[in-house]
Order: C-alpha cells, then sequence, then structure tokens
C-alpha cells in the first residue's frame, strides 16, 4: 500500500498557487510527476500524492523544481482570482473519479498530438536537409565541369603551342630534305640517260622472235591476259564458348574442410536478418545510431547512472532486439531489474549473461562476478538464501580477494545460521 503524503503548505497570488510537497528519504525525477490542468499526482514509491485542483491550471507554463526532499510547485492559474482551497472539496467519488479519467485522457491525447507533430517537423526536416543536400551536390557538379571545361582549355592551347613549335622545327628539315632528294633524282636521271646510249639497238628479226609465244604445256607469255589470281582459303567461322561458374557468397574457393563453418555463419546472418526484418516497421522511425546496439547501451547506462530506470531498461530492450547475443546488455537489464524490485526478471537476465558468458576466460571475470553477485541478491531479496549463497561463493572462486562479496557472503550464512536455528 502507498503512503499519502498529507503533510504540503501552499499560498498564492491571483495568477499563480505555489504548492512545497515534501518527500522523505526518496530520489525523485520528473518521471514521477504527473500534470495536467485539473489534476496533479506525485508518485515516488512508496509515497503517492494526488489533488483535483479547484480550477484549471496552464499546464504548459507550470513548473515544479527537485531538491532537498522538497518538490516546489509554481502552477499559474487559467483565470486570475483567489481561490477558497487547494483542491476541489465535498466532491463526490464518480465525480473525482471521471476528473482523474478524463485528465489520464487528456494527456493522452496531448502525448499523441505532441508525437504526430514531432513527426511532421521530423518529415520537414528531412525533406528540408534532402533538398539542401541536392543543391550543395549541384553546385559541387556545377563547380567540377567548371574545373573540367578549364582543365580542357588549358590542355587544348598546350597541344596547339607545341604543334606550332613542331611545324617551325620541321620545315627547316623538311626544305633541306627536299633539295637532297632534287639532287638525288637529277644523278639518277643523268646515269639512265648514259645506259641507255651504250645499249645497242636489236634487229627487226630478232624483235620479232622475242615477241612471237612460245608453245608448250603450261607455257605462256608476260602479257598474257589469262593469269590465274593466287587462290586464298577461305577464314575461318566465328564462335562463342559459354563459361558459367558456380555462384558463392565468399570470395574464397570452395573448400569442403569449409563448407560446416561457412554453413553456420550462412545461417548465423540469416537469423540476424530475420530478427532486424521482424521489427522493421517499428524501426523505421529511429534514427540510424539508435538502431546500434552500442549506442543504444551507452544511453541506457546514462539513464542508470542519472537514476532513470526504466528509460534504461527500455534502452536495453531495444538493444536485446537489435542483438541477443551482448552479454552486458542482460547483465546492465538485470541490475535496472533490481533497483525497480523485478527480482524474478533480474534474476532471468543474470543467467542468460552467464549463459553468453561461456566458456569462462580471464577476459569476462568481471562480467561473471557481477552476474552472480546480482542473481545472488535477487534471491536473497526473495528470501532464497542458500541459492543466493551459492552465487556469492561461485563468485568468491572468481574473485577471491574481494572482501565486499566476502562479508556479503558472511551476512548470508549468519541469516541462514539464525534460520535454522529459528525452525
Amino acid at each position: 500500500m502507498p503512503l499519502w503524503l498529507r503533510e504540503r503548505s501552499w499560498r498564492q497570488s491571483g495568477s499563480a498557487v505555489f504548492l512545497s510537497l515534501p518527500v522523505p528519504g526518496v530520489r525523485v525525477t520528473a518521471a514521477n510527476i504527473f500534470c495536467t490542468d485539473r489534476y496533479l499526482k506525485v508518485s515516488v514509491p512508496p509515497f503517492l500524492f494526488e489533488a483535483i485542483l479547484y480550477a484549471p491550471i496552464d499546464d504548459t507554463k507550470s513548473t515544479a523544481k527537485i531538491g532537498n526532499g522538497m518538490v516546489f510547485f509554481t502552477l499559474y492559474k487559467k483565470e486570475v482570482g483567489l481561490w477558497d482551497s487547494l483542491t476541489l472539496e465535498n466532491a463526490s467519488k464518480e465525480e473525482l473519479q471521471y476528473l482523474r479519467e478524463n485528465a489520464v485522457l487528456k494527456a493522452h491525447e496531448k502525448a499523441k498530438e505532441e508525437a504526430e507533430a514531432k513527426k511532421v517537423i521530423k518529415q520537414e526536416h528531412k525533406k528540408y536537409a534532402l533538398e539542401a543536400t541536392m543543391k550543395l551536390e549541384e553546385a559541387e557538379r556545377k563547380r567540377i565541369e567548371e574545373l573540367k571545361e578549364q582543365e580542357r582549355q588549358k590542355v587544348t592551347k598546350e597541344l596547339e603551342l607545341w604543334k606550332n613549335q613542331q611545324k617551325d622545327l620541321e620545315n627547316p628539315k623538311k626544305v633541306q630534305k627536299e633539295e637532297q632528294l632534287h639532287g638525288e633524282t637529277e644523278q639518277l636521271k643523268e646515269k639512265k640517260k648514259e645506259k641507255v646510249n651504250k645499249t645497242n639497238i636489236p634487229s627487226e628479226e630478232t624483235l620479232k622472235a622475242s615477241l612471237r609465244p612460245t608453245k608448250g604445256r603450261g607455257s605462256h607469255s608476260m602479257f598474257s591476259e589469262n593469269l590465274k589470281e593466287e587462290q586464298l582459303p577461305a577464314p575461318r567461322s566465328s564462335g562463342t564458348i559459354k563459361i558459367n561458374f558456380t555462384s558463392r557468397v565468399f570470395p574464397t574457393a570452395l573448400r569442403e574442410s569449409r563448407v560446416a563453418e561457412e554453413e553456420e555463419w550462412l545461417h548465423k546472418q540469416a537469423e540476424a536478418r530475420r530478427l532486424i526484418s521482424a521489427d522493421l516497421s517499428e524501426l523505421e522511425d529511429l534514427k540510424e545510431e539508435e538502431k546500434n546496439p552500442d549506442w543504444l547501451k551507452d544511453k541506457g547506462n546514462k539513464m542508470f547512472a542519472t537514476g532513470n530506470y526504466l528509460a534504461a531498461v527500455n534502452a536495453y530492450n531495444l538493444a536485446v532486439r537489435l542483438n541477443n547475443k551482448l552479454p552486458l546488455l542482460y547483465l546492465n537489464r538485470a541490475a535496472c531489474h533490481l533497483k525497480l524490485r523485478n527480482l524474478h526478471k533480474a534474476i532471468e537476465d543474470s543467467s542468460k549473461a552467464l549463459e553468453l558468458l561461456i566458456p569462462p576466460v580471464p577476459d569476462n571475470e568481471n562480467a561473471r562476478v557481477k552476474a552472480y553477485v546480482r542473481r545472488g541478491t535477487a534471491f536473497c531479496q526473495l528470501e532464497l538464501y542458500a541459492e543466493g549463497l551459492q552465487d556469492y561463493e561461485a563468485a568468491l572462486k572468481i574473485d577471491p580477494k574481494n572482501r565486499t562479496i566476502e562479508k556479503d557472503a558472511e551476512k548470508i550464512r549468519h541469516i541462514i545460521q539464525g534460520t535454522m536455528q529459528n525452525s
């Protein structure tokens, strides 16, 4: 049963109400406070405060300050005036129940509207970011095209200059070569004339005899028009050879000794993809870093450090859905369940962490000690001292120099002995 907080003090002005609520010995966070225009609730186990306000307030402007075991509220009135009392008095249970349910319903509707507005803003931001990225890419593309054009013009000018230089160098050589060729031609003509003059002119009969075609099989004249052209073989016909390779996921060649290992790896990858695709509809609105189990683990650690254990559990839950093979996720979630007094869940998470920490190696000694201690603590809080002592002794075997664990184990032994004596 919760303990109702009866002690409170309040004062008011025409526009605001100032309420002081003492909360001794517990840690209060913003998650423990619920406020609407007519309903105010503070739930900090084991304490509870609930009030149906006398008149509506502006819950968007109202504030709450937490510190030194006190919660100080500043509630701004929607209508200026003085209240006869802080809460609505002489109201029936049905009216109070209606106001309470109406406040919760309004809070849900407001949260839904804020979520829709946040989603719209997020889509607008994505659209703006996409447009900005496209503009930047377009500007970068134009800049690259301009640089290419400038470089092309520069290279073209350099090529033209080089060609002109080559022409200037080749002109004298060309003139010299033409003169040398002309001189050699003149020399050849003169030699030919001298040879013709020295040659005897043949007689008419000799000329006729030389022109008479020879008779005989296979004989022919050099002036014959029936010369046979050389016969060449026809070109070979073309063809296509098709080669098919066996498809493989791995870049290496297939080896019989590695078949079982490769199949196991493919099975694990398929299982991981199936788990992720099963929750794909729920993960679409998450940011890219929120899909990283390590990032979610760090986020949960920060929430745990600030005392927001429920938010830490939610972060670890999402991380486990993304990767259920990380023992630290179960180990940290077990610590949150201990704080929230979810003892059976703490035992389950600690046991799962110990399963994933097999085989025991020096690198996971610290994690195994924490898992045994947290499961032993949960057992002891459930008054299962024998099981708790076994876990503490297992932790001592791993870390025998840990005095804190040794003292806690000794206390559990005394409790067990006292229980046995009383029985």
